[in-house]
């Protein structure tokens, strides 16, 4: 279900250098991927820069690691919380979202920034959370950030060697 999509999708898009220092979701403990990730073939290009997560309005919305709130406020219509990663050179970005932080704030991992807001857009009938993730303007795969565990892959499992 919600870990097969998120499994698949990390597993192809996974962006290296980033660091899987995600420790929780950005909302529920293994929310459904409604949307996953398309990179564009160009800066301007068609693509989805970022997944959509299902999550209820009202729901609360997480920092995915400890990090400095970058803006928090509306862009076209829409609440946006962004969130800048201790140390990575990375941003989190968290929609349709109604803050309950501000700009400067300093947060955690698992950290409330925001409730999912009573919005259509993004993505249609359902209610979603359309989480990002950038290096200095260029998206990237935002569930690279979370480690194997938390995606659902279950631990690593030593087989034995065989020869033959």
């Amino acid at each position: 279900m919600a870990s097969e999509s998120a499994g698949a999708g990390a597993g192809a898009g996974a962006d290296v250098g980033v660091p899987a220092i995600g420790r929780v979701w950005p909302v529920g403990v293994r929310p459904s991927v409604l949307r996953g990730w398309e990179p564009p073939a160009t800066p301007y290009g068609p693509g989805h820069r970022g997944v959509d997560l299902a999550a209820a309005p009202g729901s609360p919305v997480r920092a995915v690691a400890a990090g400095r709130v970058a803006f928090a406020g509306r862009v076209a219509g829409r609440g946006v919380v962004t969130v800048e990663l201790a140390g990575t050179g990375l941003r989190t970005t968290y929609e349709p979202v109604r803050p309950s932080v501000a700009e400067g704030a300093e947060v955690g991992a698992g950290d409330v920034v925001g409730v999912v807001a009573e919005t259509g857009g993004h993505c249609g009938a359902s209610a979603c959370v359309h989480w990002g993730l950038l290096r200095d303007g260029t998206y990237l795969n935002p569930l690279s950030l979370l480690p194997p565990w938390l995606l659902g892959r279950g631990p690593s499992r030593l087989l034995p060697v065989l020869t033959g």
